[in-house]
Formats: C-alpha cells, sequence, structure tokens
C-alpha cells in the first residue's frame, strides 16, 4: 500500500470539516435504555451513515496506522469517549437525582403520617424534670391555662443559674420565652405586672398598673391569683403576696373588691391527670382541681376520667394496681397483675404521673414490685426510682 499524501495538519482539518452529530435525547432516556436493554428502534439509516464513515475513515487513516502514525485515531477515540462519558455522566446525575427524589418524598410520606407516628419516634422520653438532669441551671415552672381556660398545666423549664439573680428575677427574664400556643395552652406570658422579692419579710410584691385587665370577671380574677399562688408556691417557700396598684396598696377585683395582700397555699395533695391538648397525643401531666386526703384515693380518681376539665385517666396504661403501701419517704407499689403493660410513650407517662402523685404527697421514692417489665423506657423498675423535681419539661430555645 502506497503511503498517504496526506499530512496530520490536513487530516485534522478534514475531520474537523466533518457534520457534528448531536443526540438530543434525554440523558435519563438513554441510561434506562442501556439498563433496560429496551428493543431496539429501526433506525436503519444512522447505521448505513456510521458504517460509511468508518470506510472513509479506513482508508484515509490506515496508512497512517502502518506507518505508526495514530495521532488522529487516537483525537477522534478520546473525543468519542469524552462524549460517552459526557452522556453517562448526565445520566448518572439524573438517575442520583430521581433517588434522591424518591427517598424525599418517600421521607415527607413517613414524616407526614400523624402525630401517632411522632409519638412512636418519641417513645421511652421522660417527660418530667429529675435530680441528675438539672446539673448547674436553675428549675423555674410555670402554671399556664389550657387552651379553654378550665385548668393549670404546670410546664417546667431549666435555664443557666446567675450568681447575681434571684429565682424571681431568672423566672420574670423568661416569661416572653415561654411558647405556650405552639405547646396547645393559652397564650398567657409574659404577666403585665413587676414582681419584686422582700426577703425579710419572705414574701413578694407584686405590682399591676392602673389599667390592669386581671380584675374584669370572676374566671380572669380567680385564675390570676391562682396563677401567681401557684408560681410562687412552685419555685420558693415564699409565704405571702402582697398587692399594689402603681405606688398605692392594693388591687381592685371585680368580685372581691380591693385585696391587699394573700398567704400562699402550697400545691399538694393533689392526683395528676394527663391533658391531651388538641390535636396531640403526648399528654401534659395536669394535677386535679381538688386534693385528698391521702394517696390510695388519689390512685382510685386516677383510673377515670374528668371529662368536665378535659382531665384524662393517667393510670389506664398501669391498671390494676395492687398492694399500694407507703413506707416513711417511700412508695411501694406491685405490676404483677398487669399482664399487658407495654414500654411504651403513654405506660411511661403514666407512670410518671404515679411519680408527681407520690411526691404530692410528701414521698421521696417509688419501688415496684413482680413486675413484668424489667425496665420502663429509662426507669430501671428493679430498682427505686426518685420522684421528679417538677412536671412538663419543655424546651425555649
Amino acid at each position: 500500500m502506497e503511503k498517504s499524501e496526506w499530512s496530520d495538519r490536513e487530516l485534522e482539518e478534514l475531520l474537523m470539516q466533518m457534520p457534528t452529530i448531536k443526540d438530543h435525547r434525554d440523558p435519563r432516556d438513554i441510561y434506562q435504555n442501556l439498563s433496560l436493554k429496551k428493543r431496539k428502534k429501526k433506525t436503519w439509516l444512522l447505521p448505513g451513515l456510521a458504517a460509511a464513515a468508518a470506510l472513509l475513515l479506513f482508508f484515509i487513516l490506515v496508512p497512517k496506522m502502518i506507518d505508526g502514525t495514530n495521532f488522529s485515531y487516537d483525537t477522534a477515540h478520546e473525543e468519542k469517549s469524552s462524549g460517552n462519558n459526557q452522556v453517562m455522566k448526565a445520566a448518572d446525575k439524573d438517575s442520583t437525582i430521581a433517588m434522591k427524589d424518591e427517598a424525599s418524598s418517600q421521607s415527607k410520606s413517613m414524616s407526614g403520617t400523624s402525630n401517632k407516628m411522632e409519638l412512636m419516634d418519641a417513645r421511652s422520653t421522660k417527660t418530667a424534670v429529675y435530680e441528675d438532669e438539672v446539673g448547674n441551671g436553675t428549675v423555674l415552672t410555670y402554671w399556664i391555662p389550657d387552651s379553654q381556660a378550665q385548668i393549670l398545666v404546670p410546664v417546667s423549664i431549666i435555664v443557666p443559674a446567675e450568681k447575681d439573680k434571684s429565682w424571681l428575677t431568672l423566672f420574670v427574664d423568661n416569661m416572653a420565652n415561654l411558647k405556650e400556643e405552639e405547646w396547645g395552652l393559652s397564650d398567657y406570658y409574659p404577666l403585665k405586672l413587676s414582681m419584686k422579692l422582700d426577703e425579710k419579710t419572705n414574701s413578694v410584691d407584686v405590682v399591676v398598673p392602673e389599667d390592669h385587665k386581671y380584675g374584669q370577671g370572676s374566671t380572669e380574677e380567680t385564675g390570676f391569683i391562682k396563677t401567681l399562688n401557684n408560681d410562687v408556691s412552685s419555685n420558693s417557700t415564699i409565704k405571702k403576696l402582697n398587692f399594689f396598684t402603681n405606688n398605692e396598696a392594693g388591687i381592685e377585683f371585680g368580685n372581691t373588691g380591693r385585696v391587699k395582700n394573700q398567704d400562699v397555699i402550697d400545691v399538694k395533695k393533689h392526683a395528676f391527670f394527663f391533658h391531651f391538648p388538641e390535636g396531640s397525643e403526648l399528654p401534659f401531666l395536669a394535677p386535679s382541681i381538688g386534693t385528698y386526703s391521702d394517696i390510695n384515693s388519689a390512685f382510685e380518681d386516677m383510673k377515670t376520667d374528668n371529662p368536665t376539665y378535659w382531665l384524662k385517666s393517667s393510670l389506664e396504661h398501669l391498671q390494676p394496681l395492687s398492694d399500694v403501701t407507703v413506707n416513711g419517704n417511700t412508695l411501694f407499689v406491685s405490676f404483677k397483675d398487669i399482664i399487658d403493660m407495654k414500654d411504651d410513650q403513654l405506660t411511661l407517662a403514666s407512670f410518671e404521673a404515679l411519680l408527681l402523685t407520690a411526691k404530692q404527697f410528701g414521698l421521696e421514692k417509688v419501688v415496684v414490685k413482680d413486675s413484668r417489665l424489667t425496665h420502663l423506657g429509662p426507669f430501671d423498675l428493679t430498682k427505686e426510682t426518685k420522684v421528679p423535681v417538677a412536671p412538663n419539661l419543655r424546651d425555649i430555645q
């Protein structure tokens, strides 16, 4: 075979003058065709053109190949390889995006099923505050009206302790950070007043403005006084509230007239029930309206609902209780007769309601006997359990 008279430069210019073939198909379709091996289309024209082009290149390039010069072939091969790689990369990218979209769709579908799924995700979560969780912080408990303003729900937070600030200063400072409506309760705080601690008389001075609204109506008046009483009782050992309107002693109430002071009544001997905010399957633990003479009477009432105040039985998942006895500061109770006791969130909440009720009667520890479960969430039922520091821990960050 005669040596080709074409120079390298001429061959390169010839190849550059050849028409460019572009594939306008979606890379995703190309990828599917390759991976799923779909049947071939009757595109006889393109293979014929490809064959003719290959034959032409054969006659042009073979002399050069014989002479050991393969620059043009390598260039064409690299361009073809680069083009194929770009197509495959685009296909891979689209495939990856599709898989991510599908995963995202599945995730959204799972997360949006219902609050019940969220409850399952949150199983074995303690809702109260315990001694080992406080650390160097300060526990503050706020009594917040439910959405119907029928009961007060105690909600606790933990804030960093500040050496130069009293519990009352921290309490007032954090009022505005509460998320009452987000929690399914009434938007009640911050209170429109000022509070000052009088350590000499072991009392708190409460000062309201002249145009205060706390005395308009019996419900507002009663709720206001009870909220202040419970706030002070839960966070301190203060025994008295002193009321002022601006600089004048006393607050004028519609029903009781002008009130200058009031003794703080400790919140004790109540039973803790479930209160479910609308749309929530995770309850708050809320105290009963009335008090009880002993813990057995409280437990008996906790077995049934109180629909008037939106309070649900908190011992439904711990029935029947047996061998309930008190020895010193310890409550003993048996779970041996509870055949279908489950380790889930509501059973855990029932146990916490029992612990908080025990605290209401001055007890410090609870011992469970003969339980079919050795552990309930984070609690080891084979050991004694300390009662909580405060109920219904929430995060305000």
